[in-house]
């Protein structure tokens, strides 16, 4: 047959994504195609390096079909496939590059509550009284150093047993480790907590499963989320770590940053424990939280 003649290629193995590629139609939107392109060719260069069985492709649907039937309402089994293979990450860096300065980014995490009501400042957001107490001293600036007055910071983490309170509700008191604290003329707030621990993220599933074949574990390093807001400013979704975690250099989600990794501080002293209303011994962590403008 004269290939000249027909109007898109013959399928064949070395010329396979070229092959799919060619039937995508001219008048596609410029940024689907360059997707679809590109998603075709890795796709392709994947198989082509693996070389599957037909039983292996199989079990790899049976896989992601599996997936799709582990999602609900609450839970999204893909975002968790996303995250475990660090593409949640990596897609977060790509869209939140910014100056060296400024405070970095990492995933927010499915158990974000909005519409918490704002606290003073120096309020106390464990209610379930387990943990070492943890005070945290913050404030929020701009790159230049100066202070960003009336920013908005929601707060949360698990308690002592690594749960959420919204995993379980009726066993903890509702909104359980959530505050919300308004940064003063100084860029300042502060509030009192638990040091945060390590807990797995839901491993009864596909994603479970595939981690456990990789031999890998489902915990997350231990941490505090925040998203900081400011008129005129990037929004900023990050965390605390605690730098003595054991999973610090492994978080399953691939977390962690450098920059995140915040400087416990242990304090014996009972004096200072009644002047930040807290137990003795406790925990002090300070953290400068850097917005960049929009752009």
């Amino acid at each position: 047959m004269n290939n000249d003649k027909l109007s898109f290629p013959l399928f064949t193995e070395a010329r396979s994504a070229e092959a799919v590629n060619a039937r995508i139609g001219p008048d596609v939107d410029p940024r689907t195609r360059q997707i679809a392109e590109t998603v075709v060719r890795h796709l392709h260069a994947a198989v082509k390096e693996i070389e599957p069985t037909h039983e292996e492709w199989l079990a790899a649907i049976k896989f992601l079909t599996d997936t799709g039937h582990m999602c609900t309402d609450w839970r999204q089994e893909f975002i968790l496939l996303s995250d475990v293979l660090g593409v949640s990450m990596l897609v977060d860096a790509i869209n939140h590059r910014r100056p060296g300065q400024a405070t970095e980014n990492t995933i927010l995490g499915p158990f974000f509550v909005a519409g918490v009501e704002p606290l003073p400042s120096g309020a106390d957001i464990c209610l379930d009284r387990k943990g070492e107490p943890l005070v945290v001293r913050a404030r929020v600036t701009d790159i230049d150093g100066k202070p960003v007055a009336g920013a908005t910071i929601d707060v949360w983490q698990t308690n002592d047993d690594g749960f959420y309170d919204v995993q379980q509700k009726g066993t903890q008191p509702a909104g359980n480790l959530r505050g919300k604290f308004v940064s003063d003329a100084q860029g300042r707030f502060w509030f009192r907590t638990v040091k945060p621990r390590f807990y797995p993220i839901p491993d009864d599933g596909p994603v479970g499963k595939l981690l456990a074949r990789l031999g890998r574990h489902p915990n997350r390093a231990a941490h505090i989320h925040f998203i900081i807001k400011a008129p005129g400013f990037e929004t900023v979704i990050t965390h605390i770590f605690s730098p003595d975690c054991q999973y610090l250099d492994q978080d399953t989600v691939f977390g962690v940053k450098a920059s995140l990794v915040g400087k416990f501080d242990r304090v014996d002293d009972a004096e200072q424990a009644r002047a930040q209303q807290t137990g003795n011994p406790f925990w002090v962590v300070d953290q400068t939280f850097v917005l960049a403008q929009n752009r």
